[in-house]
């Protein structure tokens, strides 16, 4: 009954639109209402539990990290950068057939390795790279799927907020994880780029400028390397045991401050208060989903629900490839209603414990998981980048000239969730082999 109360009130709470942070604390705070009052074994329980296991939840020095990845994507997103990289990548590779799609794929990805978050890269490139990719050819539908699936990646290519969190609650490296997601990652933008060249060769799309010389691209690499630079920067001061993973994300708020202020001069003074603002409500918004997910997970230990699930698994699973298959079908149905942040809580003490003693390595078990998530950004009916994209107002320069008004395109959510089923399989693909082939995953370690 206990864990009826818990799962029912937390879809109940989902399906009617309440953000899932609040889902996940008011299921939470039911079932301990409900367990101290109906069984005599709880009968000690009391509120003040619910305020301590929030606060431990969140308390968390690793967590730290999280504010200031989020706040050094913010900087490094006003200072402008996204333009630099366009432009770079563009210069490269623009004059293939599909090269404005493919354009979109390599630069969310670099973008991503920038910001950590999916919604985050799909608004700020596009403004942009949609429009774009109208203008070459592609139907709006598939461009905006495009941006939407190419942004999931960033979530996969560190520094990543996902591994953060599944090293909060593992206990695994956060510098393993992130060299981890590398290959993965470029797996990924690899599948979404062959999607992108089967659709330019169905629709006999044209390259949309002729190739560039040397000197243009030497020119814009120019522009583009100083944010080009930051993942190294990260990664490498991570490995070569200069700074923590928590230190690494204070370093690069520091370089996005001086490359955005000094640099590009994009980012001024007086607009550092409106930065730090709105980087304080994403990570707030971030923080309070672990904290309830960390509620909602101690509730599941405290009345035995993650321990029954991890029988059940253990019982209907012996196998590792039959494991492997039961946890991508979870996820992947996770996926389309909760956030990557929640869903680790809730799946990762349940499921690594088994994983362990199947012997499937643990870096291995959280890049697959990830990539599980990563999709489910894009899954109907809750695929977030989906939706934000869909948000974006792209203009139909045609429609204008013929009414003599601004018009926009308007394109439903039914449409843009045929145009990513491509993608979704390119994806799908991706995270078989790295389920089945962990080596790939664990390549750069």
């Amino acid at each position: 009954m206990i864990t009826a109360v818990l799962f029912i009130s937390f879809f109940i709470l989902l399906f009617i639109g309440v953000p899932i942070g609040i889902c996940l604390g008011l299921s939470s705070v039911f079932t301990i209402l409900f367990a101290s009052s109906t069984q005599l074994m709880y009968s000690n329980l009391n509120l003040s539990i619910i305020a301590t296991n929030t606060y431990t939840g969140i308390s968390k020095f690793l967590l730290l990290a999280i504010p200031f990845f989020v706040l050094s994507g913010n900087i490094m997103a006003k200072a402008g950068i996204s333009t630099h990289l366009v432009r770079f990548i563009d210069d490269c590779i623009g004059h293939r057939k599909g090269g404005m799609a493919i354009v979109c794929v390599i630069v969310a990805c670099f973008f991503g390795a920038i910001s950590g978050s999916g919604p985050a890269t799909v608004a700020a490139l596009g403004a942009v790279l949609i429009p774009a990719m109208i203008e070459s050819g592609f139907t709006v539908s598939f461009a905006e799927a495009l941006m939407a699936t190419s942004s999931s990646i960033a979530i996969v290519i560190p520094p990543s907020i996902a591994f953060v969190v599944y090293a909060s609650i593992s206990g695994e490296s956060v510098g393993d994880l992130f060299m981890a997601g590398i290959i993965p990652g470029i797996m990924m933008g690899v599948a979404l780029a062959i999607v992108v060249m089967i659709e330019a060769k169905k629709k006999n799309i044209q390259p949309p400028h002729e190739k560039r010389s040397w000197k243009e691209r030497w020119n814009s690499f120019k522009d583009a390397v100083w944010g080009l630079l930051m993942p190294v920067i990260i990664l490498g001061g991570i490995y070569g045991g200069i700074f923590t993973p928590t230190e690494a994300a204070a370093v690069a708020v520091v370089y996005g401050l001086i490359v955005g202020i000094f640099i590009y001069r994009q980012v001024r003074l007086k607009e550092l208060f409106e930065i730090f603002v709105d980087s304080a409500k994403t990570s707030g918004s971030i923080m309070l989903i672990v904290a309830s997910a960390s509620l909602f997970s101690y509730c599941c230990t405290l009345f035995g629900i993650s321990s029954a699930a991890q029988a059940l698994l253990t019982s209907v699973s012996t196998n590792r490839v039959v494991f492997l298959i039961i946890v991508n079908i979870i996820l992947l149905i996770a996926g389309c209603f909760i956030d990557a942040n929640s869903a680790m809580y809730i799946f990762v003490p349940v499921m690594l414990p088994v994983a362990k003693s199947l012997g499937y390595d643990p870096v291995a078990f959280g890049i697959m998981i990830t990539v599980n998530l990563a999709i489910g950004q894009v899954t109907p009916p809750v695929g977030v980048n989906l939706f934000v994209a869909m948000g974006l107002r792209i203009k139909n320069a045609a429609a204008s000239l013929v009414s003599g008004k601004e018009e926009y395109y308007h394109v439903t959510l039914p449409m843009i969730s045929k145009a990513v089923i491509p993608m979704i399989i390119a994806c799908l693909i991706v995270l078989l082999l790295l389920t089945y082939i962990p080596q790939i995953s664990l390549l750069l370690l």
